[in-house]
């Protein structure tokens, strides 16, 4: 079995740590594209175009799921992304986890980038899934760019910022950003203890696999081959990735190839 994962950076890490958890026998595939990064400004044609770049090039290497690990791409690129790969390979966005983090009854806060706080698309999400709760929209402005470069002193001050405008009596933050899950727990030191953090990397990852009929199998050998595209040039993990728990699992269970 081999599930394969696209962003724009290093985002994708989350979700490739819970596929592994989920199935450590399973082959992945990291694609990305530190050449085009980021993503965010881009058009949404222009996103799409680079999207398919990079799923391409992971698709090259058979994959037998593709993971949209990108809010940005899931918004924009998803449609193209599914009209040239599927039915051959299943292609499974990412959702900000909004369902779920409102139904514990609210208030809650979405912390996710400015292009995407406000837009039509979170909009929609809120008033389907979460119209009986107060929600706040937090724009994170540069915290994924800190998280991509592993810049501590950035981090912690993009975090502070976003947390100042988080109301004190929020019950959950969703993470509207599959960067902000490999700081998760300074967004939780931030918001207090009690906030429960909402991500998508572990539902993505347990998605994938009933699309291709797996079940999860914890216990299973770990697999032996972990490949790592930047921009379609086989690589190891970026350097940064290694500042993340996520990165040094994926390095430890499985070196890349």
């Amino acid at each position: 079995m081999k599930i394969a994962l696209m962003d724009s950076g290093i985002g994708l890490l989350a979700a490739a740590a819970a596929v592994r958890r989920l199935r450590p026998d399973a082959d992945l595939v990291l694609s990305s594209d530190p050449d085009g990064m980021p993503w965010g400004p881009r058009t949404p044609d222009d996103v799409t175009e680079h999207a398919l770049a990079v799923a391409r090039a992971a698709a090259a290497h058979g994959p037998d799921a593709l993971i949209v690990a990108c809010n940005t791409a899931s918004v924009h690129a998803l449609p193209g992304l599914r009209a040239e790969l599927e039915p051959a390979i299943p292609v499974i966005g990412t959702v900000p986890a909004i369902k779920p983090a409102s139904a514990g009854g609210g208030p809650v806060a979405i912390w996710a980038t400015p292009a995407t706080t406000g837009s039509p698309y979170q909009r929609g999400l809120i008033r389907d899934f979460a119209d009986s709760v107060t929600v706040t929209e937090v724009p994170c402005p540069g915290l994924a760019d800190a998280v991509q470069h592993a810049d501590e002193t950035a981090i912690d001050a993009a975090v502070a910022a976003a947390a100042a405008l988080t109301p004190g009596d929020v019950r959950a933050v969703v993470l509207g950003c599959t960067h902000y899950e490999l700081v998760a727990d300074r967004i939780r030191a931030a918001v207090g203890g009690q906030v429960v953090l909402h991500g998508s990397a572990e539902a993505v990852a347990a998605q994938a696999l009933r699309r291709i009929g797996e079940l999860p199998a914890p216990d299973a050998t770990p697999g032996n081959r972990l490949t790592v595209l930047l921009s379609g040039r086989e690589s190891a993990l970026p350097g940064q990735s290694m500042s993340y728990a996520e990165g040094r699992l994926l390095q430890a269970v499985t070196p890349a190839h």
